[in-house]
C-alpha cells in the first residue's frame, strides 16, 4: 500500500515539474528574442529529431495503410476480372462449338441440295461401336420417323452406309468401311463397273479397297470420282463414295484394282441424313429364270453323272475365286 502511494506521488512531482517547464516555456515565448532564442535553440535541437521521428512513423504507418487499402481494392479488383475472364472463356468455348456446329449443318444442307431429288431426314450419332472409327454406330431417329432398313444414309459430303436396324426412336447405320460391306459402284466418266469393299485395316491409312473394275478402253484414271453404281442392289445411284488414289491391273488381265480415298471422314461422324426412299432393285431376266435353269441342270447332273466325276450338287460350275464379288464372300450391295 505505501509502494503505491509512494509511485502515485512520484507521479505527480513529475506531472508538476513538466507543467512548470511548459510554462516556462511559455513565459520566455514572451521575452525578448535576444532573452529566448537560446531557449529556442536548446528545444530546437532537442525536440526536432524527435520530431522527425515521429512524422516519419506516422508517414510510414499511414503508407502502410493506403498499401494495405489499395492491395486490398486490387485484390477485389482481381477477383472481378477473373470471373469475367472465366465467363469470356466459357463463352468463347460455346462460340467455337456453334460455329463448328454451324459449318457441319451447313455442309448438310449443301448436301441435302445437291442429292434435292430425295427426300431426306437428319439425324445425330448418339452411339458407336468400340474403337476410332464409325463403321457402325445408332443415331437418334428410327421407325417413328419414317426410316426402315436398308435406306442410304450420307454425310461429309458422300455416302456413309446404309440402316440395317430401326427401332421406334433409333436406327443402326453400317458405315462402308465395315468390313462386312461391300458397295457396287462405278466410275462418274465412263460408268465402268465396280465394287468398294469396306477394310477397317485399310482405312488408317485412308483409303478403301477398289476390286473388279472393268475398264477395257483403259480410260479410268487416277483421281477419277466414284459414285454407287445404278445396278446396286440397295444403294440409290449417283451417290458420291470417293476418288480414285491408286489402279492396277489384275494377275487376269481382265480386271483392275486398286484403292480410292472416301470423301467421308468416318473419325467425326456427328449428323448424317438418312434418304427416306430405297432403292428398288427389279432382278434382271437371266436371274429370274437361274432357279429353274438350276434345277434342270441337277437334274442333269443326276442322270449323267458316274463315279469320279467331278461335278457340284447343284448343277452349277465351280467359279473363280478372283471373279467373285464383294471379296471374302461378302453380298454385294
Amino acid at each position: 500500500m505505501k509502494k503505491k502511494t509512494g509511485e502515485q506521488l512520484k507521479n505527480k512531482y513529475m506531472l508538476a515539474g513538466l507543467s512548470a517547464f511548459c510554462v516556462l516555456l511559455i513565459v520566455v515565448s514572451f521575452l525578448d528574442s535576444s532573452v529566448a532564442a537560446p531557449v529556442k535553440q536548446v528545444s530546437g535541437f532537442v525536440i526536432t529529431p524527435i520530431q522527425k521521428g515521429i512524422n516519419g512513423f506516422g508517414s510510414w504507418l499511414a503508407g502502410l495503410t493506403d498499401n494495405f487499402e489499395d492491395a486490398q481494392s486490387l485484390r477485389t479488383e482481381n477477383e472481378e476480372l477473373q470471373a469475367k475472364v472465366d465467363a469470356l472463356t466459357a463463352e468463347n468455348s460455346q462460340l467455337v462449338q456453334d460455329r463448328e456446329e454451324l459449318r457441319r449443318l451447313r455442309d448438310l444442307f449443301e448436301l441435302d441440295e445437291q442429292y434435292d431429288e430425295y427426300e431426306k431426314i437428319g439425324a445425330r450419332v448418339i452411339a458407336k461401336e468400340p474403337g476410332n472409327w464409325f463403321q457402325l454406330f445408332t443415331i437418334d431417329k428410327g421407325s417413328d420417323d419414317g426410316i426402315e432398313p436398308d435406306m442410304n444414309v450420307i454425310s461429309g459430303g458422300g455416302l456413309v452406309g446404309i440402316v440395317t436396324e430401326t427401332g421406334p426412336n433409333w436406327s443402326t447405320v453400317r458405315a462402308i468401311i465395315d468390313d462386312n460391306s461391300n458397295v457396287s459402284a462405278m466410275i462418274s466418266t465412263t460408268s465402268d463397273q465396280c465394287i468398294i469393299a469396306g477394310d477397317l485395316r485399310l482405312i488408317d491409312e485412308g483409303s478403301l479397297n477398289l476390286i473388279q473394275l472393268t475398264d477395257v478402253d483403259n480410260k479410268v484414271h487416277v483421281g477419277d470420282k466414284v459414285v454407287t453404281s445404278y445396278i446396286s442392289e440397295k444403294f440409290l445411284p449417283g451417290i458420291l463414295v470417293g476418288y480414285i488414289n491408286e489402279l492396277n491391273n489384275d494377275a487376269n488381265n481382265l480386271t483392275k484394282s486398286g484403292y480410292i480415298t472416301p470423301v467421308v471422314d468416318f473419325r467425326h461422324v456427328q449428323e448424317v441424313l438418312v434418304i427416306l426412299e430405297k432403292k428398288i432393285y427389279v432382278p434382271s431376266d437371266s436371274q429370274s429364270q437361274q432357279p429353274e435353269a438350276a434345277e434342270v441342270n441337277a437334274d442333269a447332273a443326276g442322270t449323267d453323272a458316274g463315279a469320279g466325276e467331278d461335278a457340284n450338287t447343284d448343277g452349277t460350275a465351280e467359279a473363280d475365286p478372283d471373279t467373285q464379288s464383294g471379296g471374302e464372300g461378302n453380298t454385294v450391295e
